[in-house]
């Protein structure tokens, strides 16, 4: 009966020292960081959990299930959401569903989805909502996995805001974000 429960003791004792252990080297990780970087990680965080709240309301799939693909391109570039898994098709067809109504949107000038989940002064974002009829084309594409649109515009402004609205959804939707091609991640 003794060895019983010194056993135990012992496993809890060694868990909570691989536990410890774990921890100290998040802190070092962690404690090698200056106040600035600090704070802006946990502003990071706090704004991704944010995002994701209102996300939402707007996106019928389920965020941490599907993957935002971003890849910038001379023309504009390309946004593709897949679900993680292959085989949820019940994610696949909301995602797919979602895009091609946010691209009937977009061309109207409605960004208002963009602008409840990120904010109104979301990088990128006025200059697209001011973008004349046709000085966008987005087209719309079935891929594996899920959906695709694909952004062009000859003015190399809206490329920018594009660019910058890519570069602020990566930023807002973190660890289910990618940027395309230079991650390895090709576009289908």
């Amino acid at each position: 009966m003794f060895k019983l429960l010194v056993i135990p003791s012992i496993l809890f004792v060694f868990a909570g020292l691989t536990h410890a252990e774990d921890n100290d080297s998040k802190m070092i990780h962690h404690a090698n960081m200056d106040h600035a970087a600090h704070m802006a990680m946990m502003a990071n965080q706090k704004r991704q959990v944010e995002v994701s709240q209102r996300g939402k309301d707007v996106m019928p799939f389920t965020l941490a299930a599907t993957r935002h693909i971003f890849t910038k391109d001379a023309e504009g570039g390309v946004q593709q959401v897949v679900a993680k898994k292959s085989s949820d098709t019940g994610q696949i067809k909301l995602v797919r569903q979602h895009l091609k109504e946010i691209r009937e949107q977009f061309l109207k000038g409605d960004f208002s989805g963009p602008s409840h989940i990120h904010g109104q002064d979301m990088p990128g974002l006025a200059d697209l909502k001011v973008a004349q009829p046709g000085q966008i084309n987005i087209a719309y594409k079935d891929v594996k996995g899920g959906a695709k649109l694909t952004y062009k515009t000859s003015d190399i402004s809206l490329v920018a805001a594009l660019h910058k609205w890519f570069d602020a959804q990566l930023s807002d939707h973190g660890k289910d974000a990618a940027e395309g091609h230079a991650n390895g991640i090709l576009v289908q």
